[in-house]
């Protein structure tokens, strides 16, 4: 039972009614960061949206085990790949239920057509839905996936055939990361019938742990847990994201006992937390990185001189000192050494502001110039306090002559506007979605991913054939070679400065049970109890 009840928002006591008894129906809240920007996570990169969608509402063909980041059966039984690596067969999971809602009754279970609905919206521009609410599927493009996918064939209903242009290494990895979400083709030929296809987007039904009931833009999100869930209905009976953008707004609710967790907290809160008998702090070391990205498409960053500059220019022992305040350590590849292929033998850019000068001069900015840096308005598992981190380069830059102005926008402008490109450095990071490093460096590095992921807007022919290389061959070996080596190019070039990798910090009340950190970056709580 969690303390403090009185202390609730109402709006959040309307909505779930939080139980006082042992016997009552149980509700978990989680105190979150910010607003998703939808509900479609096809859509989007931020781990924000996925928690409040893909984690907790979808399914996908292939899961990743919880607290690890191998893969698992999910509503695909069981595959069989080619001995040429080009045909994948996915044998369906017969006796998927569907959620309902208010407007949309399921009159059939998970089948072939929900998956051919799913990967073609995305992948063919002919698809009646492929338009709806935008069609920018930043995930689905950035990884190049619409052009590895040759076709998809329905084989019979609980049978579904992907048939590749070249073989991709981690081909069933990705499909189990957010982007593939699989939505009801049933729901979207009604709603396509009524005229209204892209409240698909906005109130999908899904086969996963919950089903949404309620959302209201930075106040709450209140879902049920699904009774026909094919895993076992949850733990919980309900559970409520209270958005609350302010880290020590979420601390003091957590210990008012105003909810039962709450992500990214303040480093300099994290003693208090240890000490404190009615938390548990969770702790693990996090598959991220933070960054700051260089537009190369805008001068003077399309010169690799002023990007090295700007890279000697900052301090990062300052940046993880104050920063961090011990929680993360200093980034020299945009990988996390956690990972494999992590090349030790790069040499990072020391700090050298005597050096820097000489670079920029040598560039034709001896008195300098003035450019912006973009902070984010949320904490991230990779950047507990982005707007002050932009304080410290900026103290840094303007030893070297280089004035920056700060700026910042709404999480989901931020992101918009930062994919479009009009920043000119950005502060972002990543928290990997599949525990290989394609995921990071073709995501957010590779030439299909300019104008999405990439924020950088870099491409480089070199750097992209070793990741193509690398994802067309399935020898680790082979593919390690080629990551070590992408990564002596990326540190050359700069199109970053990579700042730090984090550890990751989950503090919840006593009372939660079956918390498991992922590795991922998710917050999942279909196998969450409470106890009194």
């Amino acid at each position: 039972m969690i303390k403090g009840l009185a202390a609730l928002p109402m709006a959040i006591m309307a909505a779930t009614a939080i139980s006082t008894s042992a016997h009552a129906a149980s509700t978990f809240v989680y105190c979150s960061e910010g607003s998703p920007e939808g509900f479609n996570p096809a859509f989007y990169t931020s781990g924000t949206t996925f928690d409040a969608s893909s984690k907790n509402m979808f399914n996908r063909l292939f899961e990743f085990k919880l607290g690890t980041t191998q893969t698992e059966p999910g509503l695909a039984e069981s595959y069989e790949v080619t001995p040429d690596g080009l045909e994948y067969t996915f044998n369906l999971r017969k006796g998927v239920k569907f959620h309902s809602s208010k407007d949309f009754k399921p009159t059939r279970d998970f089948n072939a057509d929900d998956v051919i609905f799913s990967f073609a919206r995305q992948w063919d521009a002919n698809h009646p839905f492929h338009k709806v609410s935008g069609g920018s599927y930043e995930y689905f493009t950035g990884m190049g996936m619409d052009s590895l996918i040759k076709d998809i064939v329905k084989v019979d209903d609980y049978t579904v055939k992907f048939v590749l242009n070249n073989p991709e290494a981690p081909f069933i990895a990705n499909l189990a990361m957010d982007f593939a979400s699989i939505f009801s083709a049933e729901q979207a030929d009604v709603l396509m019938k009524k005229g209204m296809p892209e409240q698909i987007d906005i109130n999908p039904v899904a086969t996963g742990p919950f089903q949404k009931v309620q959302y209201q833009k930075d106040s709450l999100i209140r879902y049920t847990a699904f009774e026909d869930y094919w895993k076992g209905k949850p733990e919980i009976d309900r559970l409520v994201f209270s958005i609350t953008p302010d880290a020590s707004v979420r601390y003091a609710k957590l210990k008012a006992g105003e909810c039962h967790m709450i992500p990214y907290p303040n480093p300099a809160d994290l003693e208090q937390m240890k000490a404190d008998e009615d938390i548990n702090l969770m702790s693990q070391e996090g598959l991220n990185v933070g960054y700051l990205a260089f537009n190369t498409q805008k001068p003077p960053f399309d010169d690799v001189r002023v990007r090295q500059a700007l890279n000697l220019a900052t301090n990062k022992d300052a940046i993880i000192n104050s920063v961090f305040q011990g929680a993360g350590k200093a980034a020299k590849n945009p990988i996390p050494p956690t990972m494999w292929s992590y090349n030790n033998k790069v040499v990072d850019y020391n700090y050298d502001p005597v050096k820097a000068k000489q670079l920029l001069k040598e560039a034709g900015y001896e008195n300098g110039f003035s450019t912006n840096i973009w902070a984010m308005p949320v904490q991230r598992p990779y950047n507990p306090n982005a707007r002050r981190m932009a304080e410290v380069m900026q103290e840094d830059w303007s030893k070297v002559g280089v004035e920056a102005e700060i700026v910042s926008y709404e999480w989901g402008e931020y992101l918009n506007r930062s994919k479009k490109g009009e920043h000119e450095t950005v502060l972002l990071g990543w928290t990997g979605d599949n525990g290989d490093p394609d995921n990071f460096l073709y995501v957010l590095l590779g030439c299909d991913a300019v104008g999405g992921s990439n924020r950088a807007q870099w491409c480089d022919t070199e750097f992209n054939d070793l990741l193509v290389k690398a994802k067309q061959d399935s020898n680790v070996a082979n593919r390690t070679k080629y990551y070590e080596e992408a990564q002596m190019v990326f540190k050359r070039e700069a199109p970053w400065i990579t700042v730090a990798h984090s550890i990751v910090y989950e503090p919840v009340r006593k009372e939660v049970k079956n918390f498991i950190i992922d590795p991922l970056g998710g917050h999942y709580f279909s196998g969450v109890s409470l106890t009194k």
